[in-house]
C-alpha cells in the first residue's frame, strides 16, 4: 500500500509504502485506543454517577432493583415460615390432647403435669467466651431451629402414641384380669389347695376358693369376658364359665340363679348369678375357680393383686 502527502512545504511530493506490517500496527494501535476509551468511559460512569443523569437513573434503577429482591426474598421465607408456625400450632394441640389422654392412662396427677402451661427455665447470662457469645439470629439459623423443632415435635407425637398404646393395652389387660373379688365377704370357708374333703373325709385337691354367704347373694364377673358356659354340673350345680381372654377362665359354681346365658359379654363387677347350694354343696356358697390354659390357679394371687391396686390407685388419687 503506498501514500503520497502532498503540502505546500515540501518541494515535492513524498511517497510512503505501507506493508502489511504497518498495516497489522495501526490495527493494533486502533483497537488499543478504543479499549482506553471505552474503559475510562465506564470508571467516569461508575464513579461520578450522580453528575450523569442517565447514569444515576441506571445505577437507581439496579440499587432499587436489589433493594426489592430482598423484599421479595424476605416475603417468601416469612410466609414459608408462617405456613411452618401453622403445622406446628396444630402439631402442640395433637400432642397436648395425646398428652393428656397418656397422663390419665399413666395415673399422674393434672396439677403435676400441666400440659397447658408452658415449664419454667432460666439460667445464667452466656459465657463471655468468643464461641459462647450471644448473637441475633440469622434467617437461615431461625429457619433451621423452626425445622428441628418440627421434627422433634413429630417424634414426641410418635413415642406418645406408642406410650398410649402399651399403657391401653396394659388397662385392658387389667380389666380382663379377674381380680375383682366375686362375692363380698371378708373370709372363704375353704382354700385352695389340699384339704379333708367334706363328704369323704379323705385328702383332696381342692380346685378352687369357697365364699360363704346366704342364699341370694349377689355374684359378680371378677373381670369383664364372654360367658362360654351356663348350665347345671352335677358337681357344680348351676355353673358359669367366663373367658377372659388370653386362655384365662373364671367358673361360678353353686348358684341358685343364673343371671346371663353363654354368647353374653359381661363387664367387670357386673350382677351374674346369685348364692345357692346347687350340687356337690354342704351349705350356701360360691365356689370360684381361675384357670390358665385349663389349669386350676390360686385365685388369691389375682385377689390380691386387685387389691394391691386398688390401694395404690387410691393413694394416686389424694
Amino acid at each position: 500500500m503506498q501514500v503520497i502527502l502532498l503540502h505546500p512545504r515540501f518541494n515535492r511530493a513524498k511517497s510512503i509504502t505501507l506493508g502489511a506490517k504497518h498495516i497489522t500496527l495501526m490495527i493494533v494501535g486502533f483497537l488499543l485506543a478504543v479499549l482506553l476509551a471505552t474503559g475510562l468511559l465506564y470508571f467516569l460512569t461508575a464513579r461520578y454517577a450522580v453528575g450523569l443523569p442517565f447514569a444515576g437513573k441506571a445505577a437507581g434503577n439496579a440499587v432499587a432493583g436489589g433493594v426489592q429482591d430482598k423484599d421479595k426474598y424476605l416475603k417468601e421465607n416469612l410466609a414459608a415460615m408462617a405456613i411452618k408456625l401453622g403445622e406446628m400450632q396444630a402439631q402442640l394441640m395433637r400432642l397436648d390432647a395425646l398428652g393428656e389422654r397418656v397422663q390419665g392412662l399413666a395415673g399422674v396427677k393434672p396439677e403435676e403435669f400441666n400440659f397447658k402451661e408452658a415449664p419454667g427455665r432460666g439460667g445464667a447470662e452466656s459465657s463471655s467466651l468468643y464461641d459462647r457469645r450471644s448473637h441475633d439470629m440469622s434467617m437461615s439459623e431461625f429457619q433451621q431451629a423452626l425445622d428441628a423443632m418440627s421434627r422433634d415435635v413429630g417424634f414426641r407425637t410418635d413415642y406418645l402414641n406408642v406410650v398410649e398404646t402399651v399403657l391401653m393395652s396394659d388397662r385392658i389387660k387389667s380389666k380382663l384380669l379377674p381380680t375383682n373379688q366375686p362375692v363380698n365377704v371378708n373370709y372363704n370357708s375353704s382354700s385352695f389347695g389340699w384339704r379333708l374333703d367334706p363328704f369323704t373325709g379323705r385328702s383332696a385337691f381342692h380346685e378352687g376358693l369357697d365364699f360363704p354367704a346366704s342364699v341370694g347373694t349377689n355374684i359378680v364377673a371378677a373381670a369383664a369376658g364372654v360367658v362360654i358356659a351356663a348350665e347345671y354340673h352335677p358337681q357344680y350345680g348351676n355353673m358359669l364359665d367366663i373367658d377372659h381372654g388370653n386362655d384365662i377362665i373364671t367358673r361360678y359354681a353353686h348358684a341358685s340363679r343364673l343371671f346371663v346365658k353363654v354368647g353374653d359379654i359381661v363387664q367387670r363387677g357386673q350382677h351374674i348369678a346369685d348364692i345357692g347350694t346347687t350340687g356337690r354343696s354342704t351349705g350356701p356358697h360360691l365356689h370360684f375357680e381361675v384357670r390358665i390354659k385349663g389349669v386350676a390357679q390360686d385365685p388369691r394371687k389375682f385377689l390380691n393383686a386387685g387389691t394391691d391396686l386398688a390401694k395404690m390407685a387410691t393413694l394416686a388419687g389424694k
